[in-house]
């Protein structure tokens, strides 16, 4: 089975990554917020406008993307997925690894690193091309047949397609349907590829 895992969100808790150190942001920066239903986007979820996430990302995201930790057992559990015959696919939209240009490169080089750090082991790494974090073309291209995710968009767009293992978060309580699988935690996400398994014998 080839499996698809995203990065951030799935990899890393950027939930909650994004909560502490956005709300530090707005209050050193003397941006009034109110925080109301959680949305993939922190600005929706502060309430304020969309340019202040462009500006909290500027000045966080090579923080974030060096030292932010894998979220616990997801090293441990993609090993065994990988013994277990299963081949890896890392496939991230991670802002600005799109740019064919030194910010780009030293993006990507920034991930390879954290994937060597976190002991996240793969079979291919994949960048995704589009500007506005879809996936399509990637999953569909690499013939993925399960794709762990959290980004809203992202999994009902490929549920359509492929089977859908969406790591629970605040933002994507709203994404169901029949190719979308719910899952909690790493050996929960263990748990039901191993099922998935079981029913394709």
């Amino acid at each position: 089975m080839r499996i698809g895992i995203n990065i951030d969100g799935v990899l890393t808790d950027v939930g909650k990554f994004s909560l502490d150190y956005f709300s530090k942001f707005c209050v050193l920066n003397g941006i009034d917020y109110k925080i109301g239903e959680s949305d993939y986007d922190e600005a929706t979820t502060f309430g304020i406008d969309k340019t202040y996430g462009d500006m909290f990302w500027g000045q966080h995201l090579d923080f974030y993307a060096k030292h932010e930790p894998a979220r616990p057992f997801a090293s441990e559990v993609i090993k065994k997925l990988k013994n277990d015959g299963n081949e890896i696919y890392i496939v991230t939209a991670r802002w600005l690894s799109n740019r064919e240009d030194k910010v780009g490169a030293n993006m990507r080089k920034t991930v390879k690193k954290w994937l060597s750090k976190n002991k996240i082991c793969y079979d291919k790494l994949v960048f995704c091309k589009a500007k506005n974090e879809r996936k399509i073309d990637e999953i569909l291209g690499y013939n993925i047949d399960v794709m762990i995710e959290d980004n809203p968009a992202n999994i009902m767009e490929l549920s359509k397609f492929v089977k859908i293992i969406c790591y629970d978060t605040s933002y994507n309580k709203k994404c169901n349907g029949g190719g979308v699988i719910r899952c909690f935690s790493w050996y929960d996400i263990y748990k039901n590829i191993s099922m998935m398994k079981g029913e394709q014998k």
